[in-house]
């Protein structure tokens, strides 16, 4: 368990690696705030107790969800990090607007991972209410910013130990 709470994903003593050695972007979504904000806040509080150093961890803010991609693409352009987290937050309204958008999400980090050799980590929540997303966003389901900035030291390690 990564908090206090009752987590969906469990990280076991040791399974996660020390984050000194890598540098991460952080992209957070602003549409949402007081979700994302608790994402970013999550996010970088496991990464600085895993010993990510604050010089290594760089901070993006854009408008929406849908800015993700674009704004991991111009981090991944920079070739400063070992992986780029992505957190946001889309909750389903009455039209199909959230099936485009969460599509386009996943897709366009995806290809950004691809295109860039890197890592690139999906923590955009995607739900049917707002009470929902605050249980994943340090509610009753710990926070996914935690899981998501576990799973980017973990691909970070991965990818510097295997040369992909």
């Amino acid at each position: 368990m990564l908090s206090g709470k009752q987590s969906l994903s469990h990280f076991a003593p040791g399974d996660v690696p020390v984050a000194r050695p890598y540098s991460f972007g952080v992209v957070v979504s602003s549409w949402n705030s007081e979700v994302t904000g608790s994402l970013e806040k999550g996010a970088l509080e496991f990464l600085r107790s895993s010993g990510a150093e604050e010089k290594n961890i760089k901070v993006l803010h854009v408008p929406g969800s849908y800015e993700l991609t674009m704004g991991a693409a111009l981090l991944a352009k920079q070739q400063l990090y070992d992986a780029i987290i992505c957190l946001g937050c889309v909750i389903q309204g009455e039209t199909r607007h959230f099936d485009f958008i969460c599509d386009a999400v996943a897709n366009g980090i995806t290809e950004v991972g691809l295109r860039y050799h890197l890592p690139v980590i999906f923590g955009v929540l995607t739900t049917n209410t707002q009470e929902q997303a605050m249980d994943r966003a340090g509610g009753r389901y710990g926070n996914k910013g935690e899981e998501a900035a576990a799973t980017a030291i973990m691909m970070a390690e991965l990818f510097d130990k295997n040369s992909l």
